[in-house]
């Protein structure tokens, strides 16, 4: 069993994932996705029998958002914000998923076992994540969902090397969508919870993908860590810059980490264009509400080399790219007015003449303060004595008797 070579773990590979479309599929597109011989071609080639591109163009002027009404809910699920919905099309979509995850699940496994014998077969896990990409390509193909890719599709399959792959995150059909054009292995920079979902927990917990957890400090740094040492091994990065699905589908602030990480590695940035997932399966929907097709699209934008460049001016070029392909209904509301932003408000020259007399202007304002208030503090003194010496007055005016009486009216109305 240690004379297994990287071969045989394609072929079983292919086997679990042809019967996979089998049963999706009932067989049409077996010989499209043959994986070939054991001295034949490798799971990345045989993958390229999916389409990488439709002959559709998205309208990034339409905004594919539906109503309440549209989406007709049949199930739903939770309340308030943790809310779930599924509609009809939404119930297909679990078919889908019920149907292939088996057989995913079983490809893991197999591929698992395997690799268990001789860790060298698969050091980076490429072949087991390959299960993950093969399913995704697949669910999106059986729901009529596949996206229409453009951009440097053709780089991402020919160059080998560390990067960091950064793209909007704003719905769960993202990953599936990534998988359909990062072909090459790559590790995922995902959020802790996810272990729990089915096969995808299992997915990244297998491939060794790096689990963060945001409320714990600890955590990050070792997510850091974990990060910079794969990309020395020259294993690419899959980052969501903003930290979290955006509710509405629109470009959300980023967060610094994914940067410092490009920074320290001085390796490229690839920006990526994920397009309306949010209106195909949005935040508050267990599984899609509507067909993708014709709607969801993915574009993969030219490298930026971190290289002699700020954090800022890194945030700033892969914010600009990225909206650059994104509808408009993705747009931010509002721009945050970066620090850089900030420096470009036009300001006003002042020369050190008129500084310095502003200054002795500022400072005679000063003292004229000071005088004015020891003088209104001097005026307030005086206005109390005289009101003494004037109560002094009247007794003595009036006499002691007086005085008496008003003490005694004094407590009167203490008392009263």
């Amino acid at each position: 069993m240690r004379n297994i070579q990287r071969a045989d773990v394609q072929h079983l590979l292919g086997v679990a994932c042809v019967s996979a479309l089998c049963l999706a599929n009932q067989g049409s597109s077996v010989a499209a996705f043959s994986m070939g011989s054991r001295s034949g071609r490798t799971i990345h080639q045989a993958s390229k029998s999916f389409p990488l591109s439709n002959l559709y163009a998205i309208d990034r002027e339409k905004s594919f958002i539906l109503t309440e009404e549209e989406v007709k809910p049949i199930v739903r699920l939770g309340e308030g914000d943790s809310e779930k919905i599924i509609n009809a099309w939404g119930l297909w979509g679990a078919t889908i998923s019920a149907l292939t995850m088996p057989f995913w699940a079983a490809a893991m496994t197999i591929v698992n076992g395997i690799c268990a014998l001789n860790e060298d077969l698969d050091p980076h896990r490429a072949v087991y994540d390959a299960t993950g990409k093969v399913w995704s390509k697949l669910w999106l193909i059986v729901a009529n969902s596949y996206p229409e890719v453009t951009g440097d599709v053709d780089r991402l399959k020919t160059t080998r090397g560390p990067c960091i792959y950064v793209a909007n995150h704003a719905s769960w059909l993202d990953i599936p969508i990534l998988c359909t054009v990062l072909d090459p292995v790559f590790k995922f920079i995902s959020k802790a919870e996810l272990v729990q979902a089915p096969c995808i927990g299992q997915q990244l917990t297998g491939g060794n993908h790096i689990l963060i957890d945001r409320e714990d400090r600890k955590s990050q740094l070792r997510t850091f860590k974990e990060g910079v040492n794969w990309l020395k091994k020259g294993v690419p990065l899959m980052a969501f810059p903003e930290g979290a699905r955006s509710k509405d589908g629109r470009l959300m602030p980023f967060k610094g980490g994914v940067f410092s990480m490009a920074m320290r590695s001085k390796v490229p940035i690839v920006p990526i264009s994920i397009m309306n997932t949010h209106a195909v399966m949005p935040s508050n929907a267990l599984f899609p509400v509507q067909c993708g097709k014709g709607k969801l699209g993915v574009h993969v934008h030219p490298a930026i080399d971190t290289v002699g460049k700020t954090e800022q001016e890194l945030v700033e070029l892969v914010r600009a790219a990225l909206l650059s392909k994104l509808p408009k209904d993705q747009h931010p509301l509002e721009e945050p007015l970066t620090p850089t932003a900030i420096d470009d408000l036009p300001k006003i020259k002042i020369s050190s003449s008129q500084k310095h007399k502003h200054q002795n202007a500022a400072q005679k304002h000063g003292h004229a303060v000071n005088d004015v208030t020891h003088v209104l503090k001097d005026i307030h003194i005086a206005k109390d004595a005289a009101n003494a010496m004037k109560d002094i007055s009247k007794d003595h005016v009036q006499g002691p008797f007086s005085v008496i009486q008003k003490e005694d009216k004094r407590e009167e109305s203490k008392s009263i």
